[in-house]
């Protein structure tokens, strides 16, 4: 019997859906201001070996460094962006559903099994709740990301007004290279969370549209009292 159960909040779907395009915005903006001034390289006596970004790269995606464009939208987007993640946060607090997010004292053992389990190592399927060990841990991971995000970026953005920010953070140069190394893994999230998605399939994908699933329920069998009793011969 197919019964409809209820998988994913409005709330939860909705700072999921907008996170996405808030994250794209920021990205974009974050590779404008970039290229700008691309300072990472490998070098050596005076030669570098290499360059993060090399010139191909920057004319097959035909985005030129536009500072100023950049830092209007990075600057823009990024109240959105925190304003997203704060009501996310808060949500999951007061509803309480942050218990099937954080990961507990066997999650990173438990997540290994479900990596074996994904590349068919083990055929055993990990123990399953709304969310696995490794989303667990994927999932808490990227909070602390956009908090990482969000402090880093006040440290670049104003250095002096948010002087403590920038020294807790390393200083200026530091704060900018966790604030890289934060945007790179956004981008590894992604490419993982859509390769996820594809092997999880249309349902699953789907529920986090609409926020209900369709299950299949055994059925029950009704045995009335005189039933359970023995008849008299």
């Amino acid at each position: 019997m197919k019964t409809i159960k209820e998988k994913h909040s409005v709330l939860m779907r909705w700072t999921h859906w907008v996170n996405f395009p808030l994250l794209s915005i920021m990205i974009w903006s974050g590779m404008l201001i970039y290229w700008s001034n691309d300072v990472y390289t490998i070098s050596l006596f005076g030669h570098t070996y290499f360059k993060f970004f090399p010139e191909w790269f920057n004319k097959a995606l035909d985005i030129p460094a536009h500072l100023a464009k950049g830092m209007a939208f990075h600057f823009l987007f990024m109240w959105f962006f925190a304003l997203n993640g704060l009501v996310y946060v808060a949500y999951t607090i007061i509803s309480g559903s942050w218990r099937e997010l954080v990961p507990h004292r066997k999650s990173f053992k438990e997540a290994w099994l479900v990596l074996l389990h994904d590349l068919h190592i083990r055929k055993m399927l990990p123990p399953q709740n709304k969310y696995n060990a490794a989303q667990r841990i994927a999932y808490t991971a990227i909070v602390l990301m956009g908090l990482g995000s969000l402090v880093t970026g006040l440290a670049i953005y104003k250095p002096v007004q948010f002087a403590t920010i920038t020294w807790l953070c390393g200083g200026y140069h530091a704060s900018r290279i966790i604030h890289f190394i934060l945007t790179i893994g956004y981008v590894i999230f992604f490419l993982i969370h859509i390769i996820q998605v594809i092997l999880a399939g249309w349902k699953n994908f789907w529920s986090v549209i609409s926020g209900f699933e369709v299950v299949n329920t055994p059925k029950t069998l009704n045995i009335s009292k005189d039933d359970e009793q023995p008849k008299e011969s």
